[in-house]
């Protein structure tokens, strides 16, 4: 288990720890705004903090000679400790933000009047504003913001919407040097915000449903109502008094908003896809087991990529496939692990050819997300159905949905400076994979409604 003693992967220098424990310290007793106050003047201002042996300490750690390559580890160690003992208590969570956004108004400043060391504290500080620890830490702040969606809000970043989409937190929120009890304050953040996700997603559907009952029944009793005073009004028919007594229309339901960036058609034929009937009466689960059960009979690996083969082209257009995807994804079956083709199917192999084939579907590295594939998908067969080949490969091998999640914070990270409407395409493919993931992995069941959400 990692502690506060490990800075990537090195122990602590006395100094380190010094500052550390002065933070652990203060965190126990002192409010959020005290702390931010503290924040400010040692690692902004570089002047005025009450502690002079921990302003001390902290030039020791700036005049040293690996600080360029340490700093950033420091301070974002710093800045965790007062986060993570601030995410136990709801009440102090808004500090987050604010705490981060501190290093995002340090503006450089003329600073000729100032001595060497605030100067060096200076430079060191705007090194840190361009690293991959601050970066995590924005992400980690536009999390906790509950901010609304206003009219503005498709020319904002594409970044400022990661709060939506838990299952790139862990991709997105931790970097190389994140310690344990960070690692547990990104899990416990990722859980709160999909338990509140598949609770508004339930109750959207829910809504959704019975809404639809109230309509089917309300007609349905216009109807009997037309038909009894049709009835009555015949010369040779008396009926009884309370034949014709309309019981009153079930009383109206209070609206609940739906909970995605979806509209309400486009998140009904999401349900529906995901959760219902998707195909010839089965869902993507039965699709799913049907192929499992079908490929265990210890089958080659070359037969199983051929049965893998037609188990993506069946979700996809005709028309499409025939024109280049078909003959794609042929081809870059035949060439998985052609020398393991006369092997009998193992967990390895599965494991290879499904992470492979998301390689192939989405997007493959940080360094070369080429992802050319993945926007023609969406564009030719939309982003629902494109999420649903996502899903049918993640559903006959679990253990690559981590691997998928991956996949898409890749393309997050890429795009993540660009506006939401600029990017409308991701999305789309975003809001979609946080329903297939919720809807089948998540703890919420609404197979019982899937056909009725529309």
């Amino acid at each position: 288990m990692s502690t506060w003693t490990d800075c990537h992967h090195r122990p602590a220098n006395t100094d380190e720890q010094r500052i550390y424990n002065h933070l652990l310290d203060r965190v126990q007793v002192e409010s959020p705004s005290q702390l931010i106050d503290r924040f400010q003047r040692l690692f902004i201002d570089g002047i005025g903090y009450p502690e002079s042996d921990i302003l001390a300490a902290l030039r020791n750690l700036t005049s040293a000679r690996d600080a360029e390559q340490q700093f950033r580890f420091i301070v974002n160690r710093c800045c965790h400790i007062l986060i993570n003992r601030w995410q136990m208590h709801p009440h102090q969570q808004t500090a987050i933000p604010a705490l981060i956004e501190l290093f995002a108004n340090s503006t450089p400043r003329h600073l000729a009047h100032y001595p060497i060391y605030v100067r060096r504290l200076r430079d060191l500080v705007d090194q840190f504003r361009r690293s991959e620890q601050y970066l995590t830490l924005r992400r980690l702040a536009d999390v906790m913001r509950e901010s609304q969606l206003s009219a503005e809000a498709e020319q904002l970043p594409l970044g400022t919407l990661i709060r939506r989409y838990p299952y790139l937190y862990e991709h997105c929120l931790l970097s190389e040097d994140s310690t344990y009890e960070h690692q547990q304050t990104v899990r416990q953040i990722q859980a709160q915000v999909q338990r509140q996700f598949e609770l508004d997603l339930s109750q959207y559907v829910t809504y959704r449903v019975r809404r639809s009952q109230i309509k089917r029944s309300q007609a349905s009793q216009a109807a009997e109502a037309k038909m009894a005073i049709a009835t009555a009004g015949a010369p040779s028919l008396v009926l009884p008094q309370q034949s014709r007594i309309i019981s009153p229309p079930p009383r109206s339901l209070a609206p609940v908003t739906n909970p995605t960036l979806l509209s309400d058609q486009e998140l009904g034929f999401a349900i529906k896809q995901f959760v219902g009937k998707a195909k010839d009466g089965h869902t993507y689960r039965d699709l799913a087991n049907q192929f499992l059960t079908h490929t265990s009979q210890g089958q080659s690996f070359h037969a199983f990529k051929s049965d893998l083969y037609e188990y993506i082209t069946t979700s996809v257009e005709r028309d499409y496939g025939k024109r280049q995807f078909n003959h794609q994804l042929c081809n870059h079956l035949k060439n998985t692990l052609p020398d393991s083709d006369g092997q009998k199917m193992n967990d390895f192999l599965m494991v290879r050819t499904c992470s492979n084939l998301l390689n192939f579907l989405v997007a493959e590295g940080q360094r070369n997300p080429n992802h050319f594939l993945f926007i023609d998908l969406i564009t030719n067969i939309g982003p629902t159905v494109t999420t649903g080949i996502l899903l049918k490969v993640v559903l006959i091998c679990r253990k690559v949905k981590p691997y998928l999640e991956r996949r898409f914070s890749i393309l997050f990270n890429h795009y993540e400076s660009c506006t939401h409407d600029a990017v409308l395409w991701l999305v789309q493919a975003l809001e979609n994979l946080n329903v297939a993931l919720v809807t089948n992995f998540g703890a919420v069941d609404l197979s019982f409604v899937g056909q009725g959400a529309r």
